[in-house]
């Protein structure tokens, strides 16, 4: 391949991957003050960041990070989400914020957050106030 062809080439790929990256949510850029507001619109009429604090709707996020999904033995689970091995993280949480229902058939929670940079906020929220 002629030198000038291979150039092109390469920029061109340097060019997608870049495009590729940037598009790529970082949660070096996610906002916990955005994340509050939005936890507070949107997932604390069926949760709270306490276990001291329950809801019948949704259960406590007090130490989520890290906690194996349908472990809150004052809580009762979906039979899927009790069964679905999931350890939250900040992907597993991402996916099932992103499509519940998808990454755990048969879950109760009705309530999907389709904006990757929401979920984003809302993780990092999380990060913060849930340890």
């Amino acid at each position: 391949m002629p030198r000038s062809i291979r150039f092109v080439a390469a920029t061109g790929l340097l060019g997608l991957a870049g495009a590729v990256l940037g598009a790529a949510p970082s949660h070096a850029q996610a906002d916990p003050a955005t994340g509050e507001k939005l936890f507070q619109q949107r997932c604390s009429v069926c949760h709270t960041l306490s276990a001291a604090e329950k809801k019948p709707t949704g259960p406590h996020l007090e130490k989520l990070l890290g906690r194996k999904a349908g472990a809150d033995a004052a809580y009762g689970y979906s039979a899927a989400m009790t069964a679905s091995g999931i350890v939250w993280n900040e992907k597993t949480l991402n996916d099932y914020l992103a499509n519940p229902g998808k990454v755990v058939p048969g879950t109760s929670m009705p309530l999907a957050v389709p904006r990757a940079a929401d979920r984003e906020d809302i993780i990092a929220y999380l990060e913060a106030k849930t340890k």
